[in-house]
């Protein structure tokens, strides 16, 4: 895909990504699901069009991810001239004016846009970073996902026991970035309004934000139509008070501005609202 020709390999990547949508009708129920449970089914690009522009940015990011997955080998500039090709970041002195109290970032993202560029494109044009990541299951594909994340000098920190490494990271005044719209099941979950239904978030970001006094930044990598690019763009800082569930709801209410912006450009094909408060029946039962 990322060998050939630009309109080809874009082609091809959409061909696996609808290929996808049709072989497992699954991921279009759970996006139709989605919609409803937060009342996005009224809308005119909602429906099969909602479903249809998620396959598209989802197209977009494997197309992407492939073409800089055929330049790792590149110098350093050939690559920052290749990303320069697809992103443009917009906020970066909100990062610059955090970066200069010293006390470390945290970016808060998610499954939105181009979520891999982001963090290639930030290790490459402005200065290395830490990333969160679970790995991936199969060992093979997830030693080569993290060669491209590390391929402009990024450094992947495995989702699990990785605490102190956090730590450590934002003591030496480095940036770490966390998908946090995960649906979560571990103990220290909380539960929030997220897109106006109870979902379940990890506490965990909010309660390193409050014990390092590192900047909290959300960011995400959205597809802007008009420019034909990618665009970074970071937000103002999240004020951190270290009541863990106001500062999780707090971080995640900037992630849902930005999801009703852009819909289509967020993960709607995974099951966000699975895990329910006590009590509260499962609201994807009904799916085959």
């Amino acid at each position: 895909m990322g060998a050939l020709p630009r309109r080809w390999g874009l082609g091809l990547a959409h061909l696996v990504a609808h290929g996808l949508r049709r072989a497992v009708p699954r991921l279009s129920q759970v996006a139709q699901r989605n919609a409803q449970l937060v009342d996005l089914a009224s809308r005119p690009d909602a429906g099969p069009a909602l479903e249809i522009g998620v396959f598209d940015s989802v197209a977009r990011l494997l197309w992407v991810t492939a073409i800089i997955a055929s330049n790792t080998s590149n110098s350093d500039a050939k690559r920052l001239q290749l990303l320069g090709e697809f992103v443009s970041i917009e906020g970066l002195e909100i990062v610059q004016e955090a970066l200069a109290l010293g006390r470390g970032v945290l970016f808060a993202t998610g499954h939105m846009g181009n979520w891999e560029l982001s963090a290639l494109a930030f290790g490459a044009m402005v200065t290395p970073m830490d990333v969160m990541a679970r790995p991936l299951d199969n060992p093979l594909l997830d030693r080569w996902m993290t060669g491209i994340r590390e391929s402009t000098g990024n450094r992947v920190l495995a989702k699990s026991g990785t605490l102190r490494e956090v730590m450590r990271a934002l003591q030496h005044n480095r940036a770490v970035g966390f998908l946090i719209d995960h649906n979560v099941i571990s103990p220290d979950r909380c539960f929030i309004r997220f897109l106006g239904v109870e979902a379940s978030a990890s506490a965990v970001f909010a309660k390193i934000a409050a014990r390092s006094g590192a900047a909290v930044i959300p960011g995400f990598c959205v597809w802007e139509a008009a420019r034909q690019r990618y665009v970074l763009r970071f937000y103002p800082r999240v004020h951190i008070t270290g009541d863990a569930q106001a500062d999780t709801q707090r971080i995640h209410s900037c992630l849902e501005t930005v999801i009703r912006q852009y819909p289509h450009q967020w993960l709607w094909i995974h099951r966000r609202f699975k895990t329910r408060p006590d009590g509260e029946p499962d609201l994807y039962s009904e799916l085959r």
